[in-house]
């Protein structure tokens, strides 16, 4: 029974330690699978059970690959995570899991997270730019753990890039189109996510991480506000632009799904400045209530907008 119950708390530590909660992230990749369902003139190309295991590949690569990273990171900044109230808990700066345990573990799941794409290489040449889409995020992260997140400003913008990566990736699966507005408003997005979070970090423990000491609290403020008003503009434009009215076929009527959208990044501003712990972007997403409230909204008016086309 003690075996078993150190078997089952070794496994929270890798679960915690591999950020398997941040997985989430990766939903962004199927994103171009729901865009192109909707799109009459490229439903083809998501139906079937190939799109499906070939998207399947992709996420499962960048769920594996991001873990080597967060391994990585973590085996580098335990003694700055020892710092921090809540970076202390992790398993490699609490000590429950060795540095040199770690970095076997990030190996592993480097060379796992590249196994789908490489596949897929092989068997479908044509499909080639899916191994280049992990192998830019895997420079990208190596760029990031090695320097740019020392940089203030500019680690939130690998931080945004990454996500527009994911974006990609999803379009080069099933070798559909996705609109550059959506591209840009998933930039915008992450960078205000980001944001929110390094302001949260610079008020909990500016000596958790050398960039935080180069912000400045008005900049990161106005900042803050200029992405969410930028996301939501950018959205507000792509459902009004004529290539989107003339892919779904509805008007300006997808206009109304902008709705959720503001009260969605109103929600995450109200959190951001009750100093609730944005510095989880994935905790807080699951756990509030309101944002779940608003992302049910959003998809019901995005079908309701979709089958009255």
């Amino acid at each position: 029974m003690e075996d078993l119950e150190q078997m089952i708390e070794s496994v929270k530590n890798w679960a915690r330690a591999m950020r398997v909660h941040q997985w989430t992230k990766n939903l962004l990749i199927p994103a171009a699978w729901f865009f192109a369902v909707s799109d009459p003139s490229q439903r083809a190309m998501a139906g079937g059970w190939r799109p499906a295991v070939l998207m399947c590949g992709m996420f499962a690569s960048f769920c594996f690959v991001s873990s080597a990273f967060y391994l990585f990171n973590d085996v580098k900044d335990r003694e700055s995570d020892r710092l921090h109230p809540v970076k202390r808990l992790r398993p490699v700066a609490a000590g429950l899991i060795s540095a040199i345990t770690a970095l076997h573990a990030a190996v592993a799941c480097f060379v796992i997270g590249f196994i789908p794409s490489v596949v897929m290489f092989f068997r479908h040449v044509d499909r080639w730019p899916m191994m280049a889409i992990v192998l830019l995020y895997s420079v990208m992260q190596v760029a990031y753990s090695c320097g740019l997140k020392r940089i203030p400003y500019v680690d939130v913008v690998v931080i945004a890039g990454g996500f527009v990566l994911r974006a990609v990736a999803g379009t080069t699966v099933l070798d559909v189109r996705l609109s550059p507005w959506l591209l840009v408003c998933a930039f915008s997005l992450s960078l205000f996510l980001a944001l929110c979070k390094r302001r949260h970090e610079k008020l909990v423990c500016e000596e958790s991480r050398a960039a935080l000491s180069g912000y400045r609290m008005p900049t990161l403020d106005m900042l803050v506000a200029s992405s969410a008003m930028v996301t939501l503009a950018v959205y507000v434009a792509y459902t009004l632009v004529p290539e989107t009215i003339g892919r779904y076929d509805c008007g300006a009527k997808l206009a109304f799904t902008a709705i959720p959208v503001a009260l969605g990044l109103i929600r995450y501003l109200q959190l951001t400045y009750s100093r609730a712990d944005v510095g989880r972007p994935e905790k807080i997403i699951l756990s509030d209530r309101v944002l779940w409230a608003v992302m049910a909204l959003y998809a019901a008016s995005a079908a309701m907008v979709l089958a009255w086309r």
